[in-house]
Order: structure tokens, then C-alpha cells, then sequence
């Protein structure tokens, strides 16, 4: 991965970002020391959500949506 000093970066912005845009990401760094990585939106940055990770250890009853409405109604005075 190319490292670009802040000057330099600065020079020819547009040449860099047009790069990593394409998939040529970049680290800017001043005196030496790099700083910050360039990369395309689209590249991934992070890890992956894992989706259905508690599968099999809960579960949801059937009145979710219905759980304490009794209670709840009579919080809001629903006695009438």
C-alpha cells in the first residue's frame, strides 16, 4: 500500500481519491508516521454482523406483542 506524506497528498488530492475510488487505497502520513488510511466506500471496514448468533438459545412467545396489556391498561386507567 503506497504512503503519501501530507504535502504531497495535498498536491494531488484529486489523483489519489480517483485511485482509491478505484481500488487503489492509500496511507497519508506526516514526518513518517502514518495517520490515516484512504479507502473506497464500498470497500468493507469493519467486521461482518453475525445475524442468528442466539439461534436455538431464546425464544419468542407467540403473545409478544400481547405480553402485560393488562397491566398496562389498568396503568391508563383502562378500569371502565
Amino acid at each position: 500500500m503506497q504512503t503519501i506524506n501530507i504535502h504531497e497528498a495535498k498536491t494531488h488530492l484529486s489523483r489519489l481519491v480517483e485511485q482509491a475510488a478505484n481500488g487503489e487505497p492509500f496511507v497519508i502520513a506526516k514526518a513518517g508516521k502514518p495517520l490515516v488510511k484512504v479507502v473506497p466506500l464500498s470497500a468493507s471496514t469493519g467486521k461482518a454482523k453475525r445475524l442468528g448468533f442466539l439461534v436455538g438459545e431464546i425464544s419468542v412467545p407467540d403473545d409478544f406483542d400481547r405480553m402485560g396489556a393488562k397491566e398496562i391498561e389498568q396503568l391508563f386507567g383502562g378500569d371502565a
